[in-house]
């Protein structure tokens, strides 16, 4: 049985992956598609897992690495090309979806393993999101043309109950 030690819990189309295929790599989506994006370019989602952020199928501390790049979206069409693209978070619920994935992000992710967090503050702002995290970053950039995403690193602490505090 193949052994990963990472995992993409919102992979999307995969779209900052230098290998989209990389075997090391568990990809997990709530989402299957393939589609047509409004400049033409056919735009696929297709994880390894269908599963939610928020209940992972996986068990505790199995993996080295977490890539959590939840939608960002809330103000947006439901239909729109971007709500395709990067997904669309409920306007009602999303402290709590958030809230929910950050747990279980870090209740699959190894003591001492390190969780990828990327934000768009499109919508909410970082430092909303951040409090919903039971950890708290260790570092984090800003990038892009308005510096609007946010890279940030989170490491979890040797034991499951210490990210539950």
């Amino acid at each position: 049985m193949k052994v990963h030690h990472c995992i993409d819990v919102c992979c999307g189309g995969r779209m900052f992956y230098f290998d989209k295929h990389n075997p090391d790599v568990v990809f997990m989506d709530n989402r299957k598609f393939t589609d047509t994006l409004c400049d033409g370019r056919a735009f696929e989602v297709k994880p390894d897992v269908v599963a939610d952020f928020r209940n992972i199928p996986f068990k505790d501390d199995t993996f080295n690495l977490v890539v959590f790049d939840p939608p960002h979206l809330i103000k947006v069409g439901d239909k729109s090309w971007l709500a395709k693209k990067y997904g669309k978070l409920n306007q009602h619920t999303y402290k709590d979806d958030l809230s929910q994935g950050f747990r279980e992000c870090f209740r699959i992710l190894k003591p001492y393993g390190i969780l990828v967090f990327k934000w768009n503050e499109t919508d909410v702002k970082t430092n909303e999101i951040i409090k919903l995290s039971p950890i708290p970053p260790l570092l984090g950039h800003k990038s892009g043309k308005l510096n609007k995403t946010h890279w940030l690193l989170f490491m979890k602490n040797g034991t499951e109950s210490e990210a539950e505090e």
